[in-house]
């Protein structure tokens, strides 16, 4: 039996630069971090020839085509593996329309998991790739490529996406003191809407052209942003994210409405300096910057959403358990 655990994220600064669309003109920026919710993967051997996966609902199969779960199904045929499976999945957020990355971390954790069961582990920069072409190549998804990498490198991660395919991936040099704050001043409520994030990216990958100086201006708040965090300023990076924020909502109609606009404003007031709708926007979870002494005015203006205790996570993708008879 393998277990693989690979973490979900928030991004901070520079999304919908990561999309090809954006960075085969010019590069891409990207600032974000891993965190301490996951998503599981459990997969051991089947006595017979037939595959079994465990989600929300559970399919038993005779062949790979026959699954109709699309990620498990395409990375089934990414690793090879055809028949005597069984795959189980679990996730410590809801399942669908979050806005921490959980589809692309999923697909990581389960090429990991994958791989390692069949004794070829691949590094972190392979899982991400093919995670990518999973997604965006063969499933046709209107995603961008940062997602499928901090969960599989972890961390808190400035990503840099090229033309020519290179990347590179730079870890944040915060000192330990300015983590802990950054973490502790860092809130996510849930809105109580679960939102399909596939019309939102396809009118924002759409709008990429007609919005590209605002993505520049994006993607050197990643920078910025990740100058701040190394010289220990985290409230003027509290504040950076509300400029963010109001960039982001420009970039396609839907990444807002008056309902999250009206909880956005009521956390401002109470004493959050910025945040964002995670992910495409629309719903899932609003994370806030906001410093110890004003959160619990800000629980209070927020006191009919769920809170989501968390804490920025060091590692990627990883397994957890391997036992093999």
């Amino acid at each position: 039996m393998i277990i693989s655990q690979t973490p979900l994220r928030i991004s901070f600064f520079g999304g919908g630069t990561d999309f090809r669309e954006f960075f085969q003109e010019e590069p891409g920026w990207v600032l974000s971090s891993a965190i301490d919710k996951y998503v599981f993967v459990t997969i051991k051997e089947r006595f017979d020839d037939r595959i079994r996966v465990g989600y929300t609902r559970t399919e038993l199969v005779d062949s790979v085509d026959e699954v109709e779960h699309e990620l498990v199904r395409e990375c089934l045929h990414k690793t090879g593996i055809c028949k005597r499976i069984e795959i189980n999945t679990m996730a410590d957020i809801p399942s669908e329309g979050s806005g921490l990355g959980s589809s692309s971390t999923l697909t990581v954790g389960l090429l990991h998991a994958m791989y390692v069961h069949l004794g070829t582990p691949k590094d972190h920069a392979t899982l991400a790739r093919e995670a990518c072409e999973i997604e965006i190549d063969v499933l046709k998804k209107p995603i961008g490529i940062q997602d499928q990498y901090i969960a599989s490198y972890g961390g808190q991660r400035f990503f840099e996406f090229c033309a020519d395919g290179a990347m590179a991936v730079q870890s944040i040099a915060m000192e330990p003191t300015v983590a802990r704050r950054l973490n502790q001043n860092l809130m996510l409520f849930y809105t109580n809407v679960a939102r399909k994030a596939e019309t939102i990216l396809v009118e924002q990958r759409e709008n990429i052209e007609q919005r590209r100086a605002i993505l520049r201006e994006m993607k050197k708040m990643a920078v910025t942003g990740r100058s701040l965090l190394e010289q220990g300023q985290i409230d003027r990076f509290g504040s950076l994210l509300h400029e963010a924020w109001l960039l982001k909502k420009q970039l396609a109609s839907k990444v807002s409405n008056p309902a999250i606009d009206e909880l956005y404003d009521r956390a401002v007031g109470a004493g959050a300096l910025g945040g964002k709708i995670t992910g495409a926007g629309g719903g899932g979870f609003l994370m806030l910057y906001c410093p110890r002494e004003r959160q619990d005015a800000v629980r209070s203006a927020l006191y009919h959403l769920p809170e989501l205790p968390f804490h920025l996570e060091r590692d990627g993708t990883k397994v957890i358990f391997n036992y093999r008879r």
